[in-house]
């Protein structure tokens, strides 16, 4: 199960429907073993895609290095679907690359941004994809 907090839940969400029509993507970070998600690294979507989201390589290389220095991991990789629903694609499974992660799709489907959206959290591990319950707390 994903435990995230609602602040975080509403940056990823507020993220997604900031870059429609483009799929956003981005990670948050969390001390290293805790599994707990702290820190919302909004990444530029270098596909600059509807349809596919790439993170820039550089853009990558830098935050690993920033979360190596800082103790951290990858708690959650997030990216968005605006015109699906948020289940991983073959390509999203297969470009998974994080066995530990919580791979989190929202869909934005809704374009006037008023209307329902899907925020969907899932493992990932060697191509197999198997969705986790979200649940949202005020604090940890």
């Amino acid at each position: 199960m994903l435990t995230i907090t609602q602040t975080l839940y509403d940056q990823i969400v507020a993220h997604s429907r900031a870059d429609h029509p483009d799929e956003a993507c981005g990670v948050v970070a969390g001390p290293a073993g805790t599994d707990r998600p702290e820190r919302f690294i909004p990444m530029l979507n270098a596909a600059r895609s509807p349809t596919f989201y790439e993170f820039d390589s550089a853009d990558l290389l830098k935050l690993y290095r920033e979360m190596d220095d800082r103790d951290e991991e990858p708690v959650i990789v997030y990216h968005s679907h605006t015109a699906t629903e948020a289940y991983p694609s073959r390509t999203d499974a297969t470009y998974a690359n994080e066995p530990g992660a919580h791979y989190v799709l929202v869909s934005t489907a809704d374009t006037d941004g008023s209307g329902p959206f899907q925020f969907r959290s899932y493992r990932i591990v060697d191509g197999e994809i198997t969705e986790e319950d979200v649940q949202v707390v005020e604090a940890y």
